[in-house]
């Protein structure tokens, strides 16, 4: 079995002031040290450097050399992989999004959810709810 993180799930582990700090950051810890395959999506790690890194969404933003070298923690384990679009994923995109307007913020969402039915990762952990608008998957919200 393989999943997904999504970016709020980094955040929250990365935010000591967050009410979630604690719950996210144990559970990116259990992630870390487990054996299942975790995919990254580079679209999330780019979110992850501009919104740790940025003064108005983080009260105590992380450094550039800071939030890079979380990245690099990250995809130096053995069971973390990264994807990326390949060929086909604008008709992937197209695809998930037939049914929905997808505009705004749910559009780097929809992003996200095209990326992980392009590479066949079922699972995504997030607390954005807006996810389980894509009913093939599984998103589970691990601050619950």
């Amino acid at each position: 079995m393989s999943f997904s993180l999504d970016v709020n799930i980094l955040l929250y582990a990365s935010d000591q002031t967050s009410p979630h700090y604690l719950t996210a950051s144990g559970f990116l810890a259990e992630c870390a040290a487990g054996q299942e395959i975790c995919y990254l999506a580079w679209p999330t790690l780019m979110s992850y450097l501009r919104m740790t890194t940025h003064p108005r969404i983080f009260s105590q933003p992380l450094s550039p050399l800071e939030a890079l070298k979380n990245i690099r923690g990250l995809l130096s384990l053995p069971h973390v992989r990264t994807i990326s679009e390949g060929a086909g994923f604008l008709d992937v995109y197209q695809e998930i999004t037939r049914n929905m307007p997808v505009r705004g913020n749910l559009v780097p969402d929809a992003q996200l959810a095209a990326l992980l039915r392009q590479h066949d990762i079922p699972t995504l952990y997030s607390a954005d709810t807006d996810f389980r608008k894509f009913a093939w998957l599984t998103v589970r919200n691990p601050l619950t």
